[in-house]
Protein backbone atom coordinates (compact mmCIF):
# COMPACT_ATOMS: atom_id res chain seq x y z
CA UNK A 1 0.00 0.00 0.00
CA UNK A 2 1.19 3.40 -0.81
CA UNK A 3 1.41 5.47 2.47
CA UNK A 4 3.16 8.65 1.83
CA UNK A 5 2.52 11.70 -0.22
CA UNK A 6 4.53 14.95 -1.18
CA UNK A 7 3.19 18.41 -1.46
CA UNK A 8 5.38 20.57 -2.92
CA UNK A 9 4.18 24.23 -1.21
CA UNK A 10 7.26 26.32 -1.89
CA UNK A 11 6.63 28.60 -4.54
CA UNK A 12 5.44 32.26 -3.92
CA UNK A 13 2.50 32.19 -5.99
CA UNK A 14 2.64 35.76 -8.26
CA UNK A 15 0.01 34.41 -9.73
CA UNK A 16 -2.42 35.31 -7.21
CA UNK A 17 -1.17 38.55 -6.30
CA UNK A 18 -2.12 40.23 -4.19
CA UNK A 19 -3.91 37.96 -2.21
CA UNK A 20 -0.79 35.95 -1.88
CA UNK A 21 1.74 38.31 -0.32
CA UNK A 22 1.25 38.12 2.90
CA UNK A 23 -0.59 34.62 2.67
CA UNK A 24 0.73 31.40 0.87
CA UNK A 25 -1.67 30.62 -2.04
CA UNK A 26 -2.46 27.55 -0.71
CA UNK A 27 -4.17 28.92 2.59
CA UNK A 28 -6.98 31.17 0.39
CA UNK A 29 -10.05 29.69 1.30
CA UNK A 30 -12.77 27.54 -0.81
CA UNK A 31 -15.89 28.46 1.31
CA UNK A 32 -14.98 27.66 5.06
CA UNK A 33 -11.48 25.46 4.16
CA UNK A 34 -8.11 26.45 2.35
CA UNK A 35 -7.39 25.01 -0.79
CA UNK A 36 -4.65 22.83 0.78
CA UNK A 37 -6.23 21.25 3.34
CA UNK A 38 -8.98 20.05 0.14
CA UNK A 39 -5.80 17.90 -1.07
CA UNK A 40 -4.64 16.96 2.21
CA UNK A 41 -8.28 14.75 2.78
CA UNK A 42 -7.67 13.26 -0.92
CA UNK A 43 -4.66 11.84 0.12
CA UNK A 44 -5.96 10.60 3.51
CA UNK A 45 -9.08 9.53 1.72
CA UNK A 46 -6.86 7.40 -0.58
CA UNK A 47 -4.63 5.72 2.23
CA UNK A 48 -2.13 8.03 2.93
CA UNK A 49 -0.63 8.28 6.18
CA UNK A 50 2.24 10.43 6.07
CA UNK A 51 2.14 14.15 4.00
CA UNK A 52 5.27 15.79 3.37
CA UNK A 53 5.26 19.25 2.49
CA UNK A 54 7.87 21.05 0.63
CA UNK A 55 7.49 24.23 1.50
CA UNK A 56 9.55 27.76 2.11
CA UNK A 57 10.33 29.84 4.98
CA UNK A 58 7.14 32.44 4.46
CA UNK A 59 4.53 29.13 4.45
CA UNK A 60 4.44 28.76 8.22
CA UNK A 61 0.85 28.95 8.15
CA UNK A 62 0.59 26.08 6.30
CA UNK A 63 2.74 24.17 8.67
CA UNK A 64 0.22 25.92 11.79
CA UNK A 65 -2.82 25.48 10.67
CA UNK A 66 -2.47 21.43 10.52
CA UNK A 67 -0.63 21.63 13.90
CA UNK A 68 -1.85 21.50 17.54
CA UNK A 69 -3.42 24.63 18.50
CA UNK A 70 -4.05 24.11 22.19
CA UNK A 71 -5.11 27.93 23.35
CA UNK A 72 -8.26 27.70 20.77
CA UNK A 73 -8.80 24.34 21.29
CA UNK A 74 -9.55 25.50 25.22
CA UNK A 75 -11.04 28.60 24.17
CA UNK A 76 -13.82 26.79 22.52
CA UNK A 77 -13.98 23.83 24.80
CA UNK A 78 -14.01 26.47 27.65
CA UNK A 79 -16.88 28.44 25.36
CA UNK A 80 -18.79 24.85 24.95
CA UNK A 81 -18.18 25.27 20.98
CA UNK A 82 -18.50 22.36 20.35
CA UNK A 83 -19.28 22.19 16.67
CA UNK A 84 -16.41 24.63 16.41
CA UNK A 85 -13.96 22.73 18.18
CA UNK A 86 -14.95 19.39 16.38
CA UNK A 87 -13.85 21.12 13.16
CA UNK A 88 -10.64 22.37 14.33
CA UNK A 89 -9.92 19.25 15.76
CA UNK A 90 -10.82 17.12 12.80
CA UNK A 91 -8.77 18.66 10.01
CA UNK A 92 -6.02 15.91 10.35
CA UNK A 93 -7.05 12.56 11.85
CA UNK A 94 -4.95 10.84 14.37
CA UNK A 95 -3.17 8.45 12.82
CA UNK A 96 -1.46 11.06 9.97
CA UNK A 97 1.30 12.66 9.68
CA UNK A 98 2.65 16.09 8.61
CA UNK A 99 6.33 16.53 8.01
CA UNK A 100 7.98 19.67 6.53
CA UNK A 101 10.72 20.27 5.28
CA UNK A 102 12.24 23.14 3.45
CA UNK A 103 13.13 23.60 -0.61
CA UNK A 104 15.81 26.21 0.13
CA UNK A 105 15.76 27.42 -3.35
CA UNK A 106 13.19 27.69 -6.40
CA UNK A 107 14.68 25.33 -8.66
CA UNK A 108 11.63 23.98 -10.24
CA UNK A 109 8.56 21.29 -9.16
CA UNK A 110 11.76 17.89 -9.74
CA UNK A 111 13.98 19.79 -7.45
CA UNK A 112 10.90 20.27 -4.64
CA UNK A 113 10.41 16.76 -5.02
CA UNK A 114 13.89 15.77 -4.45
CA UNK A 115 13.64 17.65 -1.19
CA UNK A 116 11.78 15.19 0.36
CA UNK A 117 14.27 12.04 -0.71
CA UNK A 118 15.23 11.61 3.54
CA UNK A 119 12.04 11.71 4.07
CA UNK A 120 10.46 9.42 1.46
CA UNK A 121 13.23 7.25 1.03
CA UNK A 122 14.54 5.23 -1.80
CA UNK A 123 12.48 1.73 -1.55
CA UNK A 124 8.84 2.35 -1.81
CA UNK A 125 6.21 4.35 -4.04
CA UNK A 126 4.92 7.91 -3.08
CA UNK A 127 2.36 10.35 -4.51
CA UNK A 128 2.88 13.91 -5.26
CA UNK A 129 0.13 15.91 -5.54
CA UNK A 130 0.07 19.65 -6.59
CA UNK A 131 -1.71 21.69 -4.37
CA UNK A 132 -2.76 24.47 -7.04
CA UNK A 133 -4.68 21.95 -8.64
CA UNK A 134 -7.98 20.54 -6.75
CA UNK A 135 -9.56 17.61 -7.51
CA UNK A 136 -13.54 17.43 -7.11
CA UNK A 137 -14.67 13.30 -7.00
CA UNK A 138 -18.15 13.93 -5.72
CA UNK A 139 -19.92 11.31 -6.93
CA UNK A 140 -17.01 8.45 -6.93
CA UNK A 141 -17.04 5.63 -5.39
CA UNK A 142 -13.57 5.97 -4.50
CA UNK A 143 -11.22 8.77 -5.48
CA UNK A 144 -8.86 9.16 -8.60
CA UNK A 145 -6.09 8.90 -6.44
CA UNK A 146 -7.33 5.89 -4.92
CA UNK A 147 -7.52 4.48 -8.45
CA UNK A 148 -4.08 5.24 -9.23
CA UNK A 149 -2.93 3.50 -6.25
CA UNK A 150 -4.82 0.23 -7.33
CA UNK A 151 -3.22 0.99 -10.96
CA UNK A 152 0.24 1.04 -9.72
CA UNK A 153 -0.62 -1.64 -7.29
CA UNK A 154 -1.54 -3.67 -9.86
CA UNK A 155 1.12 -3.16 -12.63
CA UNK A 156 4.04 -1.71 -11.12
CA UNK A 157 4.16 1.32 -13.52
CA UNK A 158 4.16 5.07 -12.67
CA UNK A 159 1.04 6.99 -12.86
CA UNK A 160 -0.01 10.11 -14.40
CA UNK A 161 -2.96 11.70 -13.48
CA UNK A 162 -4.49 13.07 -17.13
CA UNK A 163 -7.64 14.74 -18.48
CA UNK A 164 -8.93 15.43 -21.53
CA UNK A 165 -8.80 19.15 -22.69
CA UNK A 166 -9.99 20.35 -25.96
CA UNK A 167 -7.61 20.29 -28.89
CA UNK A 168 -7.28 24.26 -28.69
CA UNK A 169 -5.86 24.25 -25.48
CA UNK A 170 -3.23 21.72 -25.68
CA UNK A 171 -0.63 24.04 -25.67
CA UNK A 172 -1.23 25.41 -21.78
CA UNK A 173 -0.24 21.84 -20.86
CA UNK A 174 1.98 18.61 -20.64
CA UNK A 175 0.33 16.51 -23.15
CA UNK A 176 1.14 12.83 -22.85
CA UNK A 177 1.27 10.12 -26.38
CA UNK A 178 0.18 6.48 -25.53
CA UNK A 179 1.00 3.26 -26.95
CA UNK A 180 -2.40 2.04 -27.73
CA UNK A 181 -5.77 3.37 -26.87
CA UNK A 182 -7.14 6.20 -25.39
CA UNK A 183 -8.23 4.49 -21.81
CA UNK A 184 -12.06 5.49 -20.23
CA UNK A 185 -12.50 7.02 -17.09
CA UNK A 186 -10.87 5.22 -14.19
CA UNK A 187 -8.10 3.24 -16.40
CA UNK A 188 -4.63 3.69 -17.54
CA UNK A 189 -2.76 3.30 -20.58
CA UNK A 190 1.42 3.23 -21.08
CA UNK A 191 2.76 6.42 -22.38
CA UNK A 192 5.34 6.26 -25.10
CA UNK A 193 5.91 10.62 -24.89
CA UNK A 194 5.47 13.31 -23.13
CA UNK A 195 5.37 17.18 -24.82
CA UNK A 196 5.55 19.91 -22.61
CA UNK A 197 2.76 22.36 -24.26
CA UNK A 198 2.67 21.52 -27.64
CA UNK A 199 1.38 23.70 -30.67
CA UNK A 200 -1.97 22.74 -31.11
CA UNK A 201 -1.21 21.00 -34.57
CA UNK A 202 1.49 18.98 -33.45
CA UNK A 203 -0.35 17.44 -30.06
CA UNK A 204 0.29 13.90 -29.99
CA UNK A 205 -3.15 13.57 -28.08
CA UNK A 206 -5.77 15.56 -26.21
CA UNK A 207 -4.96 13.78 -22.48
CA UNK A 208 -3.35 16.52 -20.46
CA UNK A 209 -1.16 16.10 -17.29
CA UNK A 210 -3.00 17.63 -14.17
CA UNK A 211 -0.99 17.51 -11.13
CA UNK A 212 -1.08 13.62 -9.12
CA UNK A 213 1.78 11.52 -9.90
CA UNK A 214 2.59 7.89 -8.52
CA UNK A 215 6.28 7.54 -8.73
CA UNK A 216 8.64 5.06 -7.49
CA UNK A 217 11.61 5.74 -4.90
CA UNK A 218 14.05 5.12 -7.94
CA UNK A 219 12.96 8.88 -9.46
CA UNK A 220 14.69 10.71 -6.39
CA UNK A 221 18.19 9.18 -8.36
CA UNK A 222 17.34 10.10 -11.71
CA UNK A 223 16.19 13.70 -10.31
CA UNK A 224 19.44 14.19 -8.54
CA UNK A 225 21.15 13.28 -12.12
CA UNK A 226 18.57 15.88 -13.80
CA UNK A 227 20.08 19.00 -15.23
CA UNK A 228 18.22 22.04 -15.11
CA UNK A 229 15.52 22.03 -18.54
CA UNK A 230 12.85 24.74 -19.37
CA UNK A 231 13.02 27.88 -17.39
CA UNK A 232 16.82 26.98 -16.10
CA UNK A 233 15.09 24.65 -13.50
CA UNK A 234 15.00 20.85 -12.56
CA UNK A 235 11.72 18.98 -14.18
CA UNK A 236 9.87 16.51 -12.81
CA UNK A 237 9.05 15.62 -16.36
CA UNK A 238 12.55 15.23 -17.82
CA UNK A 239 13.15 12.90 -14.63
CA UNK A 240 9.71 10.97 -15.60
CA UNK A 241 11.22 10.44 -19.17
CA UNK A 242 14.17 9.01 -18.04
CA UNK A 243 11.91 6.83 -15.64
CA UNK A 244 10.28 5.48 -19.01
CA UNK A 245 13.41 4.50 -20.14
CA UNK A 246 13.64 1.85 -16.96
CA UNK A 247 10.54 0.86 -16.42
CA UNK A 248 6.55 1.46 -17.58
CA UNK A 249 5.01 4.68 -17.36
CA UNK A 250 1.13 4.87 -17.80
CA UNK A 251 -1.57 7.86 -17.87
CA UNK A 252 -4.13 7.28 -15.40
CA UNK A 253 -7.13 8.84 -16.90
CA UNK A 254 -9.46 10.53 -14.14
CA UNK A 255 -13.13 10.83 -13.70
CA UNK A 256 -13.59 13.50 -11.67
CA UNK A 257 -13.09 16.72 -11.98
CA UNK A 258 -10.28 19.59 -11.85
CA UNK A 259 -10.58 23.53 -10.59
CA UNK A 260 -7.15 25.10 -11.43
CA UNK A 261 -6.77 27.10 -8.26
CA UNK A 262 -3.29 28.64 -9.32
CA UNK A 263 -5.08 31.79 -10.29
CA UNK A 264 -8.16 33.84 -9.29
CA UNK A 265 -10.66 32.37 -11.18
CA UNK A 266 -9.89 28.73 -10.62
CA UNK A 267 -10.67 29.78 -6.89
CA UNK A 268 -13.82 31.36 -7.83
CA UNK A 269 -15.14 28.41 -9.90
CA UNK A 270 -14.16 25.79 -6.90
CA UNK A 271 -15.91 28.31 -4.76
CA UNK A 272 -19.36 27.65 -6.90
CA UNK A 273 -19.01 23.98 -7.12
CA UNK A 274 -18.26 23.36 -3.38
CA UNK A 275 -20.24 26.44 -2.64
CA UNK A 276 -23.61 24.77 -3.71
CA UNK A 277 -23.49 21.36 -2.31
CA UNK A 278 -22.04 22.42 0.76
CA UNK A 279 -24.16 20.60 3.81
CA UNK A 280 -23.67 24.23 5.66
CA UNK A 281 -23.94 26.79 3.68
CA UNK A 282 -24.86 25.22 0.10
CA UNK A 283 -28.81 26.09 0.47
CA UNK A 284 -28.03 29.62 1.47
CA UNK A 285 -25.44 30.38 -1.49
CA UNK A 286 -27.90 28.67 -4.10
CA UNK A 287 -30.50 31.34 -2.66
CA UNK A 288 -27.46 34.18 -3.61
CA UNK A 289 -26.70 32.60 -6.85
CA UNK A 290 -30.70 33.07 -7.87
CA UNK A 291 -30.91 36.45 -6.78
CA UNK A 292 -27.56 37.57 -8.31
CA UNK A 293 -28.42 35.83 -11.94
CA UNK A 294 -32.20 37.22 -11.73
CA UNK A 295 -30.82 40.61 -10.93
CA UNK A 296 -28.12 40.06 -14.24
Amino acid sequence: MIRKAVLPVAGLGTRCLPASKAIPKEMITIVDKPVIQYVVEEAVAAGIKEIVLVTHSSKGAIENHFDKHFELETMLEAKGKDELLAEVRKIIPDDVSIIAVRQPEALGLGHAVLCARSVIGEDEPFAVLLPDVLVDDEGLPRNDLAGMIDAYQRTGDAQIMVENVPRDMVNKYGIVALEGDVPEPGNSALISDMVEKPKVEEAPSTLAVIGRYLLPGAIFELLARTKPGAGNEIQLTDAIDALRAQQGVAAYRMQGETYDCGHQLGYLEATLAFGKRHPKFGEGFNALLKRYANEG
